[in-house]
């Protein structure tokens, strides 16, 4: 009969002396993942500054290579040249006669040394895979000659001039990490060869990291306030063009609101015609009356969605203009008050224009009224011509002005647009042309081109830019 095992109790949690198998094995490995985490950030960061040092964070573009002087072109290249043909001999000569290295072995490792500085220009981080091994293999060989007292080692002077200008090019071009890492890389193998060789390193090897950090320092400084002024540079871009696409959304609800004045009064003669007729016109029959009930209605509820519409299209806390809209008709009394206000101007109109659309009336009023104004801003003093012409189809608005009398100081110096803008706008809307340029022989000229009927509004083109040149005050933007 065999007699069965002990019973061993089972283990009774939270007593003392009783710890379970399962806690005691999570216990003695505990520390592993915290030792994993460690060696895998490890690895990251490591293979990150690897990735770093062996891909360059910029195209192959040499420095200045957007100057606008081909000789600011030019000069890195110069510059490169200069170090290589200044350091190559001084190299040369430090290691035969103060270190006594051999002529073939010094020729070697001075051209592995300052050749590559020809690089600088366009791939300083190529020239640092070559520099730095050689200074490397240059701090191994001076090792097996004798050492003076005043020798400097493991990185002799041309040696540690020449990587300094290599820091320099690459904090300029390269990314922070990478530059540190650069810089991290060399201060590691300067204290390895000091450690291989204490008596011979008498402190010199802290030069380098040292005056590497100051040297990278200011190529970082240098290279981020160039970073800083090309993104002002392209913020000021972006803004210009959101500037000239909101003047131009304005000026077209400008035009809108005007537009807005013409309609109605068309619409509202239409709904008084339509109510009235039933009273106007006698034995109207019945489905007639109904007829122009609903052309009422229509009209009646037309005005209402552009009212609404215009709601939108007006500025906060703005109100709409309550007098009439000005035609062809004021145009002299804008001259005539132009010239009380300083500005030689003279009106040639003719006497037979037709009758025009109400469109095109304030359109041409507008045009001179803007025109006008833009001289006395730009040109004050200045002869100006206005010419309103008119053939079977078109109307035709000419403003002309000569050079300013006092072209040193105009009224201001800059320009905004809007007038331009609203000149093209007004012109598209009726589907006209307009040329605005300056005159050869000084001043500006605006011709206007206004059909008698006018077309529908054409959203899709863009609108012709005005010439860009601008010899006089004249020609600047209006």
């Amino acid at each position: 009969m065999t007699t069965p095992p002990p019973r061993v109790p089972p283990e009774t949690p939270g007593l003392p002396g009783h710890v379970s198998a399962k806690a005691s094995h999570s216990a003695s490995h505990s520390p592993a993942p915290a030792t994993d985490g460690l060696v895998s950030a490890a690895r990251r960061n490591l293979r990150r500054i690897a990735h770093d040092l062996a891909h360059p964070s910029h195209p192959p573009t040499p420095f200045l290579a957007n100057a606008p002087k081909r000789w600011q072109r030019l000069l890195p290249y110069v510059v490169v040249v200069a170090l290589a043909a200044i350091f190559l001999p001084i190299t040369i000569n430090v290691l035969t006669h103060q270190f006594g290295v051999n002529d073939g072995i010094a020729g070697f490792l001075a051209v592995a040394q300052t050749t590559p500085l020809l690089m600088l220009a366009h791939r300083p981080l190529q020239a640092w895979w070559i520099v730095f091994p050689a200074d490397v293999l240059g701090a191994l060989v001076l090792m097996e000659y004798p050492s003076h007292t005043y020798d400097v080692w493991p990185w002799p002077p041309p040696t540690l001039a020449c990587y300094l200008f290599l820091l320099l090019a690459l904090a300029l071009r390269e990314t922070r990490r990478t530059a540190v890492s650069v810089w991290g890389v060399t201060v590691v193998a300067g204290l390895l060869l000091h450690l291989m060789d204490q008596n011979r390193s008498n402190g010199s090897a802290v030069l380098l990291p040292v005056f590497g950090a100051v040297v990278m320092v200011i190529g970082a400084a240098v290279r981020e306030r160039r970073d800083a002024q090309r993104r002002l540079v392209e913020q000021e871009t972006i803004s210009e063009a959101e500037r000239a696409q909101r003047t131009l959304l304005e000026e077209r609800a400008r035009i809108a609101r005007e537009l807005h004045d013409v309609v109605a009064h068309h619409m509202s003669v239409i709904t008084v015609q339509a109510d009235s007729a039933p009273y106007r016109i006698g034995g109207l029959p019945e489905e007639a009356g109904e007829e122009f009930g609903a052309i009422a209605a229509s009209a009646r509820e037309s005005l209402t969605e552009m009212r609404r519409l215009l709601a939108v299209l007006r500025s906060d806390g703005t109100e709409g203009e309550r007098a009439p809209q000005p035609g062809l008709d004021r145009v002299q009394h804008l001259v005539e008050a132009t010239v009380r206000a300083g500005l030689p101007a003279e009106l040639s109109m003719a006497a037979d224009l037709p009758d025009v659309p109400q469109a095109v009336d304030v359109s041409a009023y507008r045009i001179v009224q803007e025109a006008l104004a833009n001289v006395m801003r730009h040109a004050p003093g200045a002869r100006t011509r206005v010419s309103i012409t008119s053939d079977d189809a078109h109307v035709t608005v000419l403003v002309v002005n000569g050079r300013a009398e006092q072209p040193d100081s105009p009224l201001e110096t800059t320009g905004t647009g809007h007038g331009l803008v609203g000149m093209r706008e007004r012109v598209r809307l009726t589907g006209g042309t307009l040329d605005t340029g300056p005159l050869p022989g000084g001043g500006f000229r605006v011709a206007a081109r206004l059909p008698l009927v006018p077309t529908a509004l054409d959203t899709h083109p863009t609108p012709d830019r005005p010439p860009a040149s601008a010899p006089t005050p004249a020609s600047e933007e209006f």
